[in-house]
């Protein structure tokens, strides 16, 4: 039942805005506004999954097939506001929306896969963040695709900020961080693993490998923002 009174004192008290540009919000708007979402650097970076500047990185590092990126990722950036608005401002919806925006461009394009698998926050991280940025992400891409999201991942380290660190030290950092939850899930299956930025993708290179070692079939991976 929805009561009319009260949803416009709470819209007065605390307004809708956009994450951008900090615009009121129409009813039909969620958490961008319609100028902001057409203006967002989108990479294209689906209609060429296997060659591009991304899989490139990854070369060496995991059997991979495909990569992808929603938006380009450049400092200052409107992709990197929208990371900060997701990580640091409380703004957990962002990542669902910004999961379904993305979902709408690949909708048309054939991707097979069995399921989302995000990569896991440690749970220090996730008590202090209250929710994981991934997993909102995967579930945003989840409900426009129509395939379950699958938490098969956890991290069994804690590990330091991958900020300032250099390719070969985030290689080094993240070694050993990642375990499967449940292997019956990974086997066999077609999952696209998916996570909120890509730097040196040493991060989606570790989870991957314990994914494809456990049995699964093939992996993807999928981002919102990523740099060349």
């Amino acid at each position: 039942m929805r009561f009319p009174i009260l949803t416009d004192f709470l819209a007065l008290v605390f307004p809708r805005t956009c994450s951008l540009c900090q615009r009121s919000l129409f009813d039909f708007e969620n958490q961008l506004c319609r100028i902001c979402a057409a203006r967002l650097p989108v990479t294209k970076y689906y209609l060429r999954p296997y060659q591009n500047d991304l899989s490139q990185k990854l070369k060496g590092l995991s059997d991979i097939q495909r990569v992808i990126s929603f938006l380009r990722f450049t400092k200052q950036g409107t992709s990197q506001k929208l990371l900060h608005q997701l990580k640091y401002k409380g703004k957990a919806e962002l990542g669902n929306e910004l999961g379904r925006l993305f979902a709408y461009q690949l909708a048309d394009c054939e991707f097979n896969w069995d399921m989302i698998v995000p990569v896991p926050l440690h749970p220090i991280k996730l008590k202090r963040r209250g929710y994981n940025q991934s997993l909102r992400f995967a579930d945003g891409l989840g409900e426009i695709l129509d395939l379950p999201v699958q938490e098969c991942l956890k991290r069994v380290k804690f590990t330091s900020t991958q900020t300032k660190k250099s390719r070969m030290d985030r290689i080094i950092n993240v070694e050993g961080v990642f375990a499967p939850i449940n292997e019956q899930e990974i086997q066999g299956k077609y999952i696209l693993l998916v996570d909120d930025v890509m730097t040196t993708g040493a991060t989606l290179s570790a989870c991957a490998n314990v994914l494809l070692a456990e049995g699964a079939e093939k992996v993807d991976l999928a981002v919102i923002a990523a740099g060349k």
